[in-house]
């Protein structure tokens, strides 16, 4: 019931305990979940306090309902598909409902997901009437002998799976639309990562990270891509290594300019650098995104946990959609940087 309870309380605290400490599980592991809603030129003085309300209650949605699949002994796969579900089908986002239109002028969704104990992953791309991508991504783990399926190949199995299937009407916000049209006035040929034009920052790819009870680590990642893409353009969201990663040791979920991303094998790169040097996952994490992406002219961001449940969210744009509940049971929801 105590959790019930924090569900209804203000959306703006910060780091406060979720749970009692007399709840909190002693005779098993410790549970975290983190869960990112897209970075970019997120400023403060941009947004209105009905829309920063509107993004924190999103958040604080999925999360709450990550972490009850965690605290009721389920496992960090199923909480990180609840929690990427619910940022599919929020509008705010882009991934699923929220996704952004191609030069097309249809949504091609993508989406990842990896289980870190035995390295198993199932990615889906470029699908365009899959309600909930990533739940098509773990079907394609956990019902096929292949890691990555695209276009109509992969909507095939999804009704051969009954994976839910929508038309592609459902997509369509008004929102992206007008983005869309703004886009190809400008310039005819270049995608770019969606920019909210009344408010002046970048949206992007969904993702969560979970640690259950038993130690497993999963990472997910949903996106709708680039605003005007074209040629069947794919990023870095459903490619293993550079948008999602999990291993024994971490889970990384990205979120930016996906082809600098995949080119510096973003997510893997900070689980081997904790690996190999042993390195903290932040000290890996801010290594890669402030030192290696940026040099590279990449800007974007990082969430995860390691195996001990330590928390990252790491970015080097002005701001980051994330929230996240700790081993303790303390949430924090933040968009802008500190």
């Amino acid at each position: 019931m105590r959790i019930i309870q924090y569900v209804c309380l203000s959306l703006f605290f910060i780091s406060i305990p979720l749970l009692a400490e007399s709840e909190a599980p002693t005779d098993k592991g410790p549970v975290a979940i983190v869960i990112h809603g897209g970075a970019g030129t997120i400023l403060k003085e941009n947004m209105t306090a009905n829309l920063e309300e509107q993004y924190k209650a999103a958040l604080k949605e999925a999360l709450i309902a990550g972490y009850h699949v965690l605290i009721n002994n389920g496992s960090s796969t199923d909480a990180v598909k609840t929690a990427i579900v619910i940022l599919e089908d929020s509008p705010l986002f882009n991934a699923g409902k929220g996704s952004v239109f191609t030069h097309d002028e249809k949504n091609s969704l993508d989406a990842s997901i990896m289980v870190g104990n035995d390295l198993s992953a199932g990615a889906v791309a470029g699908v365009e009437v899959i309600k909930n991508p990533i739940l098509l991504a773990d079907k394609v783990r956990t019902d096929s002998v292949h890691v990555m399926m695209s276009g109509k190949g992969a909507e095939e199995f999804a009704q051969a799976n009954e994976i839910q299937k929508v038309d592609s009407k459902y997509f369509y916000t008004k929102r992206r639309w007008i983005m869309l049209q703004k886009a190809k006035s400008k310039d005819e040929g270049k995608a770019f990562i969606p920019t909210d034009e009344a408010n002046n920052f970048k949206f992007g790819t969904v993702g969560a990270v979970a640690l259950d009870h038993s130690g497993l680590i999963t990472a997910g990642t949903s996106t709708g891509g680039m605003t005007n893409k074209r040629y069947g353009r794919i990023g870095d969201s459903p490619i293993i290594g550079a948008g999602t990663y999990a291993n024994k040791n971490c889970g990384i979920s990205a979120t930016g300019h996906g082809e600098y991303f995949i080119r510096a094998a973003v997510t893997h790169d900070i689980c081997a650098l904790m690996e190999y040097k042993g390195l903290s996952i932040n000290q890996a994490a801010d290594h890669v995104i402030n030192e290696k992406l940026k040099a590279m002219g990449g800007d974007g961001g990082v969430i995860g946990l390691d195996a001990n449940g330590e928390v990252m969210m790491t970015f080097n744009t002005a701001g980051m959609y994330r929230a996240s509940i700790d081993t303790s049971g303390n949430i924090s929801i933040k968009i802008f940087k500190d």
